[in-house]
């Protein structure tokens, strides 16, 4: 019964459970409610530093926290999530975006929410868990090494026109590039850093995100007077309306309802949907999918934790989709939970959904009143923010804390998936350290499958197998028996200890069968029901003077001694 409700999928499971099943009361829409301000005044920074990060204009990230936010939230299975734009997506979606532009962006996007949805509707949410913590971590460090190194041209300031496809590429520009660093975006994002880093110690309630910005900002604005121009989001950036004017920054406007593949592709001109391109988009598609998954369970169980409430794991990722799917018809790119912005709604008295709704609905209010003045951002306080982001994801602690305590096994595993993450991609790493842990682990547990010796009077050897019997196992445990037993009649495995016999297992006893030397019996005590239905299933029978089963092993000493 508990198994069903765990993973049956139901949308809108989570708002249901909060506003519906629970009594909703002024009080708590009053927490909603400053929970939702306080998380949106993160998110608004956030929003735009991450899509420009990702490659394309700053609104497109507020559409995809105000669009995203609010679908996921209302459709997904975590009460207390909110959706948007993610830095783990960076490295995924700014190479998409320079291949293909903004409408394969969007599209790569729709297909992943349809892959969501496919791993919601097929109840694959509770198999995340079994991904290993040296692969979560390494491949969150790896992106975190990608994304810090994203922004140091626009840190620095660097005159880089581009950036190399590769990341050891990307390191060589960068460091040619260095001596030509613009002091003014340095310090500007070097103030922006140190306001971020230094906030949280003062105890205030109030965000440091903003009040950095303001700082980098109000260093821009010394540097003008001095005449010393940066960098801006205004001076980036620029878009065109539907009458045809020009404008620099951000629009005031909400977002307006398209087709994605109606929107630029890489060379400007609108994309052409075809099979071609649509095969082109899955991989990248796929990914954005898994990392999607992924990091919104991995935030719905770290809010489980700080809460104490439990969330659908299928409707989240069905949400997830759901969300997806839509958001790119508004100009939203991938979205997924957020750890931080989530983790700051609980600290800030969130109860429900709303509170995720409320955040979303505060971001659209920023983009019609503030767009004019968020234009004015220097870029180089945008990639302070990101570095900070970037700081954070990357857990250093968890990282120092794994090499200094954690097998050497998980130690190669994680810094196997750190690298490809950083030289390759994430699906790379995943896929290989999901590999390299697993076969780690049957190692590790091959290991654990152990004879001891009961007793070896005169012609009888009795011994216990302690652990099971499967493939990576069974052929060295039953070549000791073989080599132990060169000098008795009898052989006598007490199976008690044994709880699995697989097929590689059935086939090394097989072979030990046919390998004992004419005269020698084997006899089996003690099969617990898995190893006793798979030997029934496979049709092993007693064979007269050579194989043989009893319940105990006290009755089949006794037997011997008749």
């Amino acid at each position: 019964m508990n198994t069903h409700k765990i993973n049956r999928v139901r949308p809108f499971s989570a708002l249901i459970a909060a506003c519906w099943q629970e009594p909703y009361s002024r009080q708590r829409l009053l927490k909603d409610v400053i929970a939702g301000v306080t998380v949106g005044i993160i998110a608004i920074p956030l929003a735009m530093a991450l899509a420009i990060a990702s490659g394309v204009p700053p609104q497109y990230g507020l559409y995809t926290s105000a669009v995203a936010g609010i679908v996921i939230a209302v459709t997904g299975g975590s009460r207390y999530s909110v959706s948007g734009p993610t830095a783990a997506f960076v490295v995924i979606l700014y190479p998409v975006a320079q291949q293909f532009g903004l409408a394969g962006l969007l599209l790569a996007t729709l297909l992943s929410g349809m892959f969501l949805v496919v791993m919601g509707l097929t109840r694959v949410g509770r198999l995340i868990e079994y991904i290993p913590l040296p692969v979560t971590l390494g491949f969150t460090s790896g992106i975190a090494i990608t994304i810090a190194t994203l922004q140091v041209k626009d840190f620095f300031g660097l005159p880089l026109a581009a950036m190399p496809a590769g990341y050891m590429d990307k390191l060589a520009a960068l460091l040619q590039a260095l001596p030509a660093a613009d002091i003014g975006d340095t310090l500007i994002g070097g103030v922006t850093l140190l306001v971020l880093v230094v906030w949280p110690r003062l105890g205030l309630r109030v965000p440091g995100h903003l009040p950095a910005l303001a700082a980098g900002a109000a260093v821009m604005g010394l540097l003008n007077l001095a005449g010393h121009q940066v960098a801006t989001i205004g001076s980036s950036f620029s878009y065109q309306l539907a009458d045809g004017s020009q404008g620099a920054g951000i629009p005031a406007i909400l977002p307006q309802l398209q087709l994605p593949w109606t929107l630029p592709a890489a060379d400007g001109q609108p994309m052409t949907l075809s099979w071609q391109t649509l095969s082109a988009l899955l991989p990248a598609a796929f990914s954005m999918a898994m990392l999607g998954a992924i990091e919104s369970l991995l935030c719905a169980v770290v809010l489980d934790g700080m809460t104490g409430k439990k969330h659908s794991a299928n409707g989240e990722l069905l949400g997830q989709g759901i969300g997806n799917i839509i958001a790119p018809f508004f100009g939203g790119i991938t979205a997924t939970a957020a750890i931080a912005r989530s983790a700051a709604n609980v600290r800030a008295g969130a109860t429900s959904p709303l509170a995720a709704v409320i955040h979303a609905l505060l971001v659209l209010l920023a983009l019609l009143l503030l767009a004019p003045w968020l234009s004015f951002l220097p870029l180089a306080a945008m990639a302070a923010l990101l570095l900070l982001v970037a700081w954070n994801m990357s857990e250093v602690h968890k990282v120092f804390d794994l090499l200094r305590r954690a097998p050497k096994d998980d130690i190669i595993v994680m810094l196997l998936c750190m690298a490809l993450t950083v030289l390759f991609d994430m699906v790379i790493a995943i896929t290989v350290g999901i590999v390299l842990a697993s076969l780690l682990f049957m190692r590790r547990i091959a290991r654990m499958t152990r004879l001891s010796t009961l007793s070896d009077d005169a012609d009888v050897l009795v011994l216990r197998v302690n652990g099971p019997l499967f493939f990576a196992a069974a052929e060295r445990v039953f070549d000791e028996v073989l080599a132990r037993s060169t000098a008795y009649q009898t052989v006598i495995l007490q199976w008690d200890a044994v709880p699995v016999l697989d097929a590689g297992g059935l086939s090394a006893l097989q072979r030990f069968i046919a390998a004992l030397p004419e005269g020698k019996q084997l006899i089996v005590t003690d099969i617990p029901f898995q190893p006793l239905k798979t030997l029934a299933r496979a049709h092993i029978r007693p064979i007269d003077g050579r194989l043989a089963f009893y319940s105990t092993l006290p009755e089949a000493l006794a037997d011997r001694q008749k």
